[in-house]
């Protein structure tokens, strides 16, 4: 057997235990993540298979060895004369990569071989593996004789796969638990930390706070963890000199034809983190990464899904709700959740990027009938998409996170959630924790850079599925899935810690500031329902004085929508309807409505009107034909670059509602009133729900 150092030390935990050992105990031992463990455990099974062993993994228990006396006997001493490799093949490969992206200079061969402990051609292999990945990353690899290797490409494509990099093979407990634990890490897990430039995360966490205070958009946990890898790798290639150079290929440059004051947020940014003057390439980069508007073009869509996302997500629900008798429809949480998970995993899969789920074998014991109806649904309602079962499992997790949250329990004891996966996990475990331990009242989901900002008066505990830098007096660590012993655990925490460290008065007087941050929101919500229902009209657009066009039907409803005083030039908003529309038709299949959105400096307000032609309009993505769709009356909304949370939310939902019959034939046939009346219906129904739901 030729074996990895760190599979070796994952076999020796598993035969020295005699009971069971739990994935996380194991990755103590090999100084290795959770999730690295569950990668190494499917690469064993077949090699334990041959030496007649098997491995059992009992849910709420952990993993066990299992064969004969005589067999397992046998595999001990078989291990004890195996070779030790100091690194896998996978390992090798990464830290060849972070090599190569860390020099400025070619790197020889021999130099790579004798770091890594391999044979030249070993390392020519690894090379040629690497070479395919860099391609699809915009990068090549360079290897000549007398020369050595290097990878070139434009700055921004490395700094793009650092972060890819960071993304697939660390977990979120390598990446913001405490940086003394950096000592007993791997040593790829190591050398990946110091690419990303762990040591930056926290001064980069305190100017993004200060960012986000003077009034910068909020972002959802996933999008800042994301922000906060990319800004911290472009901190660290910058303190190595690897700059963007101006005028490279593939490494975009505005700044020389931008004035000074554009770099508002990049220059503050600079300033709070001590980086003296910076290029130009670097201030826009930065900018760009800041602002969220790296790959924005000249149309910003107003909603962040498109109407066949929420169609495809809405008929996965009903499969479900008509094959289990639970009324998912119900669940708002699931619809929202779903929407905003599947968007993006959908472009992954689409991109052929592979998707890994260390809690994928878990998933499908704790939910074999669930998984299996939900990969029936997915195939019934996306025949066009293959899906793996990696992605499944995060699908499942959220319609298991729906069945237990459907029959909620009263809590009393004041706890934050937090959890930076992105996958759905905190609302599973948010209601496997209302099941086991109802006392437990989950006031709030926050990300891990804000918790540890809450005033300790906010709340009693905070229960997070990954280390954090507080006191262990502070928070609990459990995985989403909340095993027994888990549940155990957070049931001795609050009892041993947390209800000590109560005051006397009775939880029940405590908790004025979460109410009133409840009733703050659903003004939040009202206040963005009635403003935008009182501007909302359906006006008929005028006979055009030819042949009418999309040019003619855009332009009188901006008209409208200018008399309204909530636009400031409808020449610009026409063209990014239009360029919108270019980029992909915005019909409602089976119907003859057409939904325009756009987000603008040049609109003041959130605005929502319905628009009825004279005539049908035929138009399509490229040509006038007659198998272009026929439209007879538009709905536009609109919004301002910079819109608020609630307001992109309840935008969202009407949009979300364009799938129900009653609102196609409402707008096709219905006057104003009767439409306002039945949005509000719908929003109202929208906010309870929300308001119910304790994020």
């Amino acid at each position: 057997m030729k074996l990895s150092n760190r599979q070796r030390l994952i076999l020796e935990a598993l035969l020295e235990r005699q009971g069971d050992i739990t994935a996380g105990e194991i990755a103590e031992e090999a100084r290795v993540s959770t999730r690295t463990v569950h990668r190494e455990l499917l690469d064993l099974e077949p090699l334990l298979h041959g030496e007649g062993l098997s491995l059992h993994k009992k849910s709420g228990s952990g993993i066990q060895l299992e064969g004969t006396a005589e067999a397992l006997s046998r595999f001990q001493e078989a291990l004890g004369r195996s070779e030790t490799e100091t690194y896998s093949p996978e390992e090798r490969r990464l830290l060849i990569l972070c090599r190569l992206l860390e020099e400025a200079e070619p790197v020889k061969m021999f130099a790579l071989a004798h770091e890594l402990h391999v044979a030249i051609p070993t390392v020519s292999n690894d090379l040629a593996e690497l070479e395919r990945k860099l391609l699809k990353n915009g990068l090549t690899l360079v290897r000549r004789r007398g020369y050595g290797v290097e990878i070139c490409g434009p700055e921004t494509a490395k700094r793009r796969l650092i972060g890819r990099l960071a993304e697939q093979n660390l977990d979120d407990s390598d990446m913001f638990g405490s940086v003394s634990g950096l000592q007993g890490m791997s040593p790829v897990t190591a050398r990946l930390l110091k690419m990303v430039g762990k040591d930056h995360f926290l001064a980069i966490e305190n100017a993004l706070w200060q960012l986000e205070v003077e009034g910068t958009n909020p972002l959802s946990e996933t999008d800042y963890t994301r922000l906060l890898i990319r800004l911290s790798v472009a901190l660290t290639r910058m303190k190595r000199h690897h700059y963007i150079r101006p005028g490279a290929p593939g490494d975009r440059q505005e700044g020389a034809e931008r004035s000074e004051h554009e770099y508002k947020e990049s220059r503050r940014f600079a300033a709070m983190l001590e980086l003296g003057p910076l290029p130009a390439a670097e201030s826009e980069y930065l900018q760009r990464l800041l602002t969220g508007k790296e790959q924005d073009g000249p149309a910003t869509p107003l909603l962040h899904h498109d109407l066949a996302l929420v169609e495809s997500v809405v008929h996965l629900v009903r499969f479900l709700e008509k094959q289990t008798d639970i009324p998912f429809v119900r669940d708002r949480s699931l619809l929202d959740g779903l929407i905003r998970h599947m968007g993006p995993a959908i472009e992954r899969l689409r991109a052929g990027d592979s998707i890994r789920n260390p809690l994928l074998a878990q998933i499908k014991r704790d939910y074999a009938s669930l998984f299996t109806i939900v990969r029936e649904g997915v195939d019934e309602t996306m025949p066009t998409l293959a899906v793996p079962d990696e992605e499944i499992g995060y699908i499942v997790m959220h319609f298991g996170a729906s069945v237990e949250r459907l029959s909620q329990f009263p809590r009393n004891v004041r706890a934050l959630l937090v959890c930076t996966s992105g996958i759905g996990s905190s609302k599973l475990l948010a209601v496997r924790i209302n099941k086991e331990l109802p006392q437990i009242d989950l006031i709030g989901h926050h990300s891990w850079y804000e918790a540890s900002r809450l005033p300790k008066d906010r709340y009693d505990l905070i229960i997070s599925t990954v280390d954090l830098p507080l006191g262990p007096d502070r928070y609990v660590k459990l995985s989403p899935l909340l095993t027994r012993e888990e549940a155990e655990k957070l049931r001795v925490h609050i009892q041993d810690i947390t209800l000590k460290n109560l005051p006397d008065e009775a939880v029940a007087s405590v908790p004025s500031p979460v109410s009133l941050d409840r009733l703050k929101r659903l003004k939040s919500y009202t206040d963005e329902v009635v403003r935008l229902l009182d501007g909302f009209g359906v006006y008929p657009v005028p006979a055009a004085p030819g042949e009418a066009d999309l040019n003619h039907v855009v332009n009188a409803m901006l008209a409208v929508v200018a008399e309204s005083g909530k636009l400031s030039s409808a020449e610009t908003v026409a063209g990014q309807l239009l360029l919108r529309e270019r980029q992909g038709s915005q019909w409602i299949p089976d119907t003859e409505l057409a939904l325009f959105h756009t987000r603008s400096d040049q609109v003041r307000e959130p605005y929502l009107s319905l628009f009825r032609l004279p005539t049908r309009l035929r138009f399509g993505q490229d040509d006038w034909d007659a198998m272009a769709p026929a439209i007879s009356h538009i709905l536009l909304m609109l919004g301002p670059k910079r819109l608020g949370k609630e307001s992109l939310e309840v935008l969202s939902e009407i949009s979300a509602m364009l799938l129900l019959p009653e609102m196609i034939d409402l707008l096709r046939r219905a006057d104003a009133e009767a439409i306002k009346t039945f949005l509000s219906q719908q929003l109202e129904q929208y906010i309870k729900n929300k308001m119910d739901w304790r994020d």
